[in-house]
Parts: C-alpha cells; structure tokens; sequence
C-alpha cells in the first residue's frame, strides 16, 4: 500500500545544537524528514546567519546577537532576532510550507507564530518544557526564607507564567505535548486539541553492550542539568542514607549546571563528574551504570531515562512529571517518592537477580520506542493547508 504525500514543514525549534531535550527531539525530526524524504525547511539558531538547501531539506541559521541573553549555560533570547524577518520570509515564499511547527514562545517560535498569521499558514506548536514549574523553583532561594508567604508567592508566579504561555500556545490549531497529563493541562487552559508527541531512543547508540566496567561496587547515574529545577539535591541525600544503610556505591554524575559546585561539596569521595558527554562517550557511560536515578519533578518526558533502559538500565523516577509514564513499577524501575528513593534502591540492589531481570525488560521496553514511529504519529495529526501546483517551491536565486 503506497504512503501518502508527506506535508511541506517549516519548523522553528527554540533549540537545536544544544544540549537539551528540544535539542535532542530536533535533531531526530530533521533526521526522519531526510528519512522519509518529507520537504522540511528548519529555522534555527546556529553560529552565523546561512541558508543551506539539499533537494526538499532546508536548514536556515541565524546567528544570535550580542545582545542575548543567557537563560541557560547553553541557551539563550535574542531580542535583536527582528533583524532576520526579511530573511525569514523570503524563505518561507521559496519554501512554500503547508504547515508551521514550534517548540514554543522563544524568539523563533514567536517569528514562527507572526508568520504562521501573516501567510495564513496552519500553525501547530509542541510543549516541551514546564516553564511554569522552572520559574517558580528558581526563584526558591529567596522564597525558602518567607515561610508560608514563599509556598504562597512560588505557586502565584507558576499560575502566572502558565497562564501568560498557555495564551502563545491558543495561537495554534493543533498542540503536541510529551505525556497525558499535560495534554489534559492544555486542552484546559486553551480549548485546543492536543496530541501526544512523546519520545523515541537510539536502540543502536544506546545499548547494554557497551558496558565497560566489571567492579563489582554499583554504579548509581544521573545525566541531565545540574539545576534546582531537575531537584538533584536529593542525590547528596540518597548517598547519605544508603551509606547508613551500609550499601554501598558509587555516583557518576554527568552534566553541568549552576548546582554543580554544591553537588561537588556534598556528595561522597569518589563521586565522577565527567561534564557533559555525548555519543559514544555517553553511551558507554550509560551501559556502564548499574542503576539510573532521576530525581526532577519538573521534565515533560525525560529524554534520558528513557536513554538509560536503552542501555540495561532500570530507573527510579519520581511520580510527577514525563518519567513516571516511561517507567514501568517494578520491571523497569520504580516510581517513588523523594524520601523512598535509597530505600527502594538499596531493596533492589540486594536482589542481583531481579535487577538482572528488570535490565533485560529496560532493554526489551526501550527496543519498541522508535523516532519514526513517534513523527509519524505527529506528522498525521498536522491540519496542512491544502495546495495544488504552487506547492512546488521557488528556485533559489544565486
């Protein structure tokens, strides 16, 4: 049976080089598009304004300016980014898409949305991170020291950040977040229909067989950002208990983040902390890890536990948040609460044969969670506007 015409995209993602999980996401989408050969034009940060064309796949960068500012280690807002609309727009009438995707309220998905208006292009956005809850950790410092009145001024600035992003995300025909509950959320706060747009894994990449060490002191990981939002404080308090537990083990901690410096002052001689890793120095870090421990509160999805049970590595999630749908209760980890998290960890780790059961079921879950079959489901939910002949794009002028 014959595939239908894939859609022509145009997508604004907030990140793409990056490393985060829109990045991530990103990158896999303009990989199926060359795939599936699916016209796809990307519009994207990246280190200086050029415009590349391969047959149907078009990545335009733009170069930030001076005058960004810096939201994360790696991630940042150009105010200046209106010095690129006729760029831009003359890209997309080459282009000609018949639908136009964004990652959310960032200076390209706000580009993307003018656009989206301007030339009567359907316009679809995916959620992919909580800013929401983000805002309202990163300003505990201060709260922490108000008593009732911080718990009262964090949950006024959560409700005023959601409600101030969910009105860019009413711009839309068609919204994607990566689990039920935030499409529930959504759908609430927008009227609009949202669709699962969850994640897939490099099973290839990813595997138990690059496992590297043969010790026999369990390795407990965390990859991700080292910051207040991911809740990696409680990894310092994990040690801490199972050490008067009497298990005894080792941490591999791996990313960078502003909570770095504490972690390094907290957690147990011997801790790794190996920065950022990608590829094959990151896979065999995973294969390497005897348990995968990740404490946020905060993630969509969670990118990398689901990276973890690609390698043989059961997780131990907590019950809010992406994760909680990836992990299964005790087959491929355990959903738990903060203060259950050493207690459930140290139950498992004195069952080798369990835990040998529930890597081989991590690997076997991580195995049926493949990028194509993730866009293909997004991809048939897009309202593409309808075209004839003009759907051809413009030649591009020397």
């Amino acid at each position: 049976m014959s595939q239908s015409p894939m859609p022509r995209v145009a997508y604004f993602p907030d990140s793409f080089h990056e490393v985060n999980g829109v990045a991530h996401t990103s990158r896999n989408f303009a990989a199926f598009a060359r795939r599936r050969q699916m016209p796809f034009l990307c519009v994207r940060a990246g280190a200086a304004a050029a415009l590349e064309c391969a047959s149907e796949q078009w990545s335009l960068e733009l170069k930030r300016s001076w005058a960004s500012v810096a939201l994360e280690r790696d991630l940042y807002f150009d105010a200046l980014f209106p010095r690129y609309a006729g760029l831009i727009e003359s890209t997309l009438e080459r282009f000609q898409p018949e639908v136009l995707h964004v990652t959310g309220p960032s200076e390209l998905g706000i580009f993307g949305a003018y656009f989206a208006w301007k030339r009567n292009i359907p316009l679809v956005a995916s959620w992919h991170t909580n800013v929401h809850e983000y805002a309202a950790r990163r300003m505990r410092w201060f709260s922490r020291h108000l008593g009732e009145v911080g718990g009262e001024l964090e949950s006024s600035v959560e409700a005023g950040v959601l409600n101030a992003v969910t009105r860019f995300y009413r711009l839309a025909k068609v919204l994607y977040a990566p689990n039920p509950q935030l499409c529930s959320l959504l759908e609430q706060k927008t009227g609009t229909r949202c669709c699962l747009m969850q994640r897939g894994v490099e099973t290839e990449l990813f595997t138990p067989a690059k496992r590297r060490r043969s010790d026999a002191v369990p390795v407990l990981g965390y990859v991700g950002r080292l910051s207040v939002e991911k809740n990696v404080v409680l990894l310092p308090q994990i040690a801490s208990q199972l050490k008067a537990m009497g298990v005894e083990v080792r941490f591999c901690i791996i990313g960078h983040g502003v909570e770095e410096a504490l972690l390094r002052a907290t957690m147990p001689e011997g801790t790794e902390f190996p920065g950022v890793l990608r590829g094959e120095a990151l896979a065999e870090a995973y294969a390497s890890m005897d348990l995968f421990v990740f404490p946020s509160h905060t993630d969509t999805f969670g990118n990398v536990v689901l990276e973890a049970l690609a390698s043989g590595v059961p997780a131990v999630v907590t019950p809010t948040g992406g994760p909680a749908h990836i992990v299964r209760e005790g087959e491929t980890g355990f959903v738990a609460e903060d203060a259950q998290f050493a207690t459930r960890i140290a139950a498992l780790l004195r069952e080798p044969a369990v835990l040998q059961t529930m890597r081989e079921s991590a690997r076997a879950y991580a195995l049926s969670q493949s990028w194509d079959a993730v866009f293909e489901r997004v991809v048939a939910e897009y309202p593409c506007r309808p075209q004839g002949p003009s759907r051809t794009p413009a030649p591009l002028q020397g």
